[in-house]
């Protein structure tokens, strides 16, 4: 994974798509006051949110999971991601997806975006 990179110093630096990301992430996150949450958009401008799974059987981290729902509902790559957590998660998920120089961006639980990265 690249190291991240203040959200100011991003090229492209996050734009008014990215604000939508943070909103779904955000409400997704504290319907089901997770760790974490993750919104994914796809080359169609389709999205996709998702929070943190922790089942006894079963953990999940909420940006692995936006991605499976893209993949499962069609998407053939991502244009950028955005979690909003502690810590960036790792990207890896996202780069299969989407290859490389894809925007995955952390924002804070205001939703201000602190840093990102670069697939």
């Amino acid at each position: 994974m690249a190291d991240p990179t203040p959200a100011h110093a991003l090229d492209p630096a996050p734009g008014p798509e990215d604000a939508k990301l943070a909103t779904l992430a955000r409400a997704t996150r504290a319907r089901t006051q997770a760790p974490a949450g993750a919104a994914v958009r796809d080359l169609d401008g389709r999205t996709y949110a998702a929070a943190d799974v922790a089942l006894a059987s079963l953990h999940v981290g909420a940006l692995d999971l936006a991605v499976a729902m893209a993949v499962s509902s069609g998407a053939r790559g991502l244009e950028a991601a955005l979690v909003v957590a502690d810590a960036l998660p790792d990207v890896g998920a996202v780069r299969d997806l989407a290859g490389a120089g894809v925007p995955v961006f952390r924002a804070d639980t205001a939703g201000t975006v602190v840093e990102g990265t670069l697939t």
